[in-house]
């Protein structure tokens, strides 16, 4: 299941830069085109180098060392261990609400964050089987995959908004659908993208979660954290400084509400179900 949704994720993701070049081809034809993938190569790169940085810095994350936090270091050093991984930076943040995240371009360059929340309301295998899910986004290069995604994402907004204000005109040769065409590509571009986007989250953590299952030899722990992460995310905010875009980052979403999980408005979720990511992990727990 693990190399599947890899393939999937990294189809998602050619998918979603497939979409950023037609639509710098629609505006501008084959010099459009050109311009749309330099926008795309300029994001990559910027979220590849900084994304880590942003992500630590708007959750109020900060370094600890292992005097002060000797049982998350040596659940961390005992998963690295056994994952042959290098030993991530750990970050806890000031965060009240209960969650994690990783982030860094590359797995010597990782680092995992875990909320003065999360510390309060989980056990020693329940905090064991988060972290191997976090050590897993690094194993398996979802921080890479995510930072393409979200770069992608956000060029499609920008240039969907640059066709609308500065593309516009009934001029056939240029834009054969004229102002309304551009419109049209103004909202459902974005739409189209997020969709993408969030498909490829959702994506990752199925995949986090059953390479986590695995690395830790205990998906009973990852499901009950899962759980008590699910019920309090849903009353306790985040803090200000936590966008929605960042929501991808973390175990769960820290936007967590009481949405439907089936329909229409599970295509804007950034994470699967909670049910559905407890059920898998039944399954692997089955097959191990």
């Amino acid at each position: 299941m693990i190399g599947l949704n890899r393939i999937k994720t990294w189809v998602l993701i050619a998918a979603l830069g497939g979409l950023f070049v037609l639509i710098g081809g629609w505006i501008g034809g084959s010099q459009g085109a050109l311009v749309a993938l330099l926008f795309a190569l300029v994001f990559n790169f910027a979220m590849y180098w900084y994304s880590a940085k942003i992500a630590i810095a708007t959750t109020r994350s900060k370094p600890v060392t292992e005097q002060e936090y000797p049982e998350l270091y040596r659940i961390v050093r005992e998963l690295t261990q056994t994952n042959n991984m290098p030993m991530p930076t750990i970050y806890v943040s000031e965060m009240a609400q209960p969650n994690a995240f990783a982030t860094g371009r590359n797995p010597e360059h990782a680092a995992v964050s875990v909320t003065k929340g999360i510390l309060q309301i989980l056990d020693e295998r329940e905090l064991r089987g988060v972290l191997a899910h976090e050590l897993s986004h690094v194993a398996n290069r979802d921080i890479l995959i995510s930072s393409v995604a979200s770069a992608i994402g956000m060029s499609i907004t920008f240039l969907a908004r640059f066709a609308l204000f500065f593309g516009g005109g009934n001029d056939r040769n240029n834009n054969p659908f004229g102002a309304f065409g551009l419109l049209f590509a103004w909202i459902l571009a974005p739409l189209a993208a997020a969709i993408i986007q969030m498909a490829v989250s959702r994506s990752r953590e199925y995949q986090a979660d059953e390479s986590g299952a695995i690395l830790s030899h205990d998906p009973d722990a990852l499901a009950s954290a899962l759980r008590k992460l699910e019920d309090t995310a849903s009353r306790v905010p985040p803090i200000p400084t936590v966008a929605p875009a960042q929501a991808h980052l973390f175990i769960v979403s820290p936007f967590k509400g009481r949405s439907a999980t089936m329909g229409f408005a599970n295509l804007f979720r950034t994470h699967p179900p909670t049910e559905a990511r407890i059920a898998r992990l039944e399954e692997i727990k089955r097959q191990l």
